[in-house]
């Protein structure tokens, strides 16, 4: 972090940090990289392709879709760093060619596909495309943007796939960081074991950006196209403390405010910070689509993340995944040294408590949606 010039502007930016935080994984192909730790997410996406490929057969209309246009476009929303997107996107692009020969069997030819990677301006597309097989049969590009708003043209888009990425905020709630306000999350870094203003607060911008981002989707897809979610979830009613990534969280927050007591960041820097992750309920999903109005639910479930995780969980190696995911956060608040004494500890902290960390791997963690446009 730079240096800073006074108290007031130190307040200034770590405020902006926070504001700003969105999904910031690292790139490259280094040790510490997204693309090097990332296998438990393409895992957890694994569960559902079965299911995908139920849905595409059952919902989607490729025949009218292919009426007006011979290109069939599909986007990968929050695609990241490595292998995980392009595995996906040639998974996707089987499924809707078996959709095509099954329901078109007496056509000449099948329409050219384009895929589209898309994820924020500091998402590393230079490394994501080494990852490209070198005898695609697909067209390519990438387009950078938040997937809040609108990226692509209108009524272009055929099929919309987002893995693991919608439960990233586009911005904190202010009240998180306003001491006048119940809201102010002083000492957490998350809505997990806070008042439940911080929680509301959280869901609140959630709906928000849920909203924003079908409203984006319904006007760049054409009408029967189909978006696939797939990410964190909980079921209704649960509190966030009960599950791994809520324990996670808030051994971080504990951690950090050990680090105040030494003298390795201020308890300011730590009041200023908090995780823009929200893990949405099904019910609230539901009302949160329904409001929009714009898409159909065809398929909602909650399923279990992790059906392959057998025995005791590699502590060390689930840190190195999550900090690949979430070090750009932490890196834009707090100085290096502090993020790798963080990490450090709760290779630790997580040790000492993995048997409990086992028994919150549960069914009901990840959502699985289909939405189509009406």
């Amino acid at each position: 972090m730079a240096a800073l010039v006074s108290d007031s502007l130190a307040k200034e930016n770590k405020d902006k940090a926070s504001e700003n935080s969105t999904a910031q994984v690292i790139g490259g192909h280094g040790t510490n990289s997204y693309s090097n730790n990332s296998s438990y997410q393409r895992l957890s996406a694994n569960v559902v392709t079965k299911k995908i490929e139920d849905a595409i057969m059952k919902n989607l209309d490729v025949e009218t879709l292919s009426s007006t246009s011979n290109i069939f476009r599909v986007a990968d929303f929050g695609c990241g760093v490595g292998s995980n997107t392009i595995n996906s996107m040639q998974d996707l692009l089987q499924i809707v060619e078996k959709k095509y020969i099954s329901q078109c069997p007496t056509s000449s030819q099948m329409p050219e596909f384009q895929v589209i990677f898309n994820d924020q301006f500091t998402n590393d597309f230079n490394t994501l495309f080494t990852y490209l097989p070198q005898d695609k049969q697909y067209l390519v590009a990438s387009v950078p943007g938040s997937f809040h708003n609108q990226v692509l043209p209108k009524s272009s888009l055929h099929l919309a796939h987002c893995s693991y990425s919608l439960h990233w905020l586009s911005r904190l709630p202010k009240e998180l960081r306003d001491e006048r306000s119940p809201a102010w999350n002083k000492g957490k870094i998350h809505y997990t074991s806070a008042p439940p203003e911080v929680l509301m607060a959280y869901a609140t911008q959630f709906a928000e950006d849920l909203d924003d981002f079908l409203s984006a989707r319904g006007r760049e897809m054409v009408s029967g196209g189909m978006v696939v979610i797939v990410g964190s979830s909980i079921p209704d009613g649960m509190p966030y403390s009960q599950v791994v990534n809520g324990i996670m969280y808030d051994c971080m927050g504990s951690i950090l405010m050990d680090m105040v007591k030494t003298g390795s960041i201020s308890e300011a820097d730590v009041d200023a910070f908090n995780l823009p992750i929200y893990a949405c309920p099904p019910g609230e999903f539901i009302e949160g689509v329904e409001r929009n109005g714009l898409f159909s639910i065809e398929v909602i479930e909650l399923m279990n993340p992790a059906p392959w995780l057998k025995g005791p969980i590699d502590i060390p190696v689930f840190v190195k995944h999550v900090r690949a995911a979430m070090e750009g956060m932490f890196s834009n608040h707090f100085p290096r040294k502090a993020i790798d004494e963080l990490f450090d500890h709760l290779v630790l902290k997580l040790s000492d408590i993995s048997q409990q960390l086992e028994s919150c791997y549960r069914d009901g963690l990840q959502l699985f949606a289909i939405l189509k446009l009406k």
